[in-house]
């Protein structure tokens, strides 16, 4: 059933961690693993929309997964990614979903780059979820364009050394228009954010399931729902602060 909105978390962000461990145990080749993992997408998505979820980010492949890991299975990802966005666009374009690639993209084939124009295109009016894909995406990528950007208006006379605020700032990063996120699950017990969105997680509640992203359910989603709703959201202040805060905006 979907969710009071009382402490719903607006934005969440997952790292679907553990396809290739999932698909070990059982014996089985990586590709199954990453194979299963889009199952688990769907329903995180599913559950997403059901739940009147504002934002849901998912972190697809970091810079340094693209880097380090076999070209073949890198090469199997991104394929992955492109089916993906071919076989799903219409269906989240009917349930109102608005879809957005994040990450470097200069090296993407063609067809992935005409793919992913599509989609964004096609969803661009939705006023439902938020769809977030972080692919070749890292924290210090999303940092470092931001600053290349700041320093080029700077150099035009756009801005003033002096205009520089954290404010400003952040208005150069990827999804600037989207509230920071409130939750950050990883499943399959890694606990640490591996280069996400470091701005964007000062605040952030994580939790960490130990299950492998394949077997990522509702079940699981509503249990890092709860644990979030249960945990105080200080931003600060003292707990007597957020009482007092708490009984002003009700």
């Amino acid at each position: 059933m979907p969710q009071e909105k009382i402490n719903m978390p607006k934005h969440i962000a997952i790292v679907m961690d553990g396809n290739g461990r999932w698909a070990k145990r059982r014996m089985l080749p990586r590709v199954a693993g990453h194979r299963a993992g889009t199952k688990s997408v769907r329903r995180a998505i599913a559950f997403a929309v059901e739940n009147n979820i504002e934002a849901l980010t998912l972190f697809a492949l970091s810079v340094e997964n693209r880097n380090s890991r076999p070209a073949s299975e890198v090469q199997l990802l991104m394929s992955l990614f492109l089916e993906s966005l071919e076989k799903n666009t219409d269906e989240l374009n009917e349930k109102n979903v608005r879809v957005r690639i994040i990450g470097e993209r200069s090296d993407f084939s063609g067809q992935l780059l005409d793919q992913i124009h599509k989609t964004e295109s096609t969803t661009k009016n939705n006023t439902g979820l938020n769809l977030v894909i972080a692919i070749n995406y890292s924290g210090r990528w999303d940092i470092t364009q931001a600053v290349k950007r700041v320093a080029a208006d700077v150099t035009k006379k756009k801005l003033a050394l002096d205009d520089v605020s954290e404010n400003l700032f952040q208005q150069y990063l990827c999804l600037n228009e989207l509230p920071e996120p409130d939750l950050l699950i990883r499943t399959s017990g890694e606990q640490r954010i591996s280069n996400f969105m470091l701005w964007q997680f000062a605040y952030t509640e994580m939790y960490f399931p130990t299950e492998h992203w394949p077997d990522f359910d509702d079940a699981i989603f509503q249990r890092a729902l709860d644990v979030y709703a249960s945990r105080e959201r200080r931003f600060g202040l003292t707990s007597e602060q957020v009482e007092v805060r708490d009984v002003q905006d009700a």
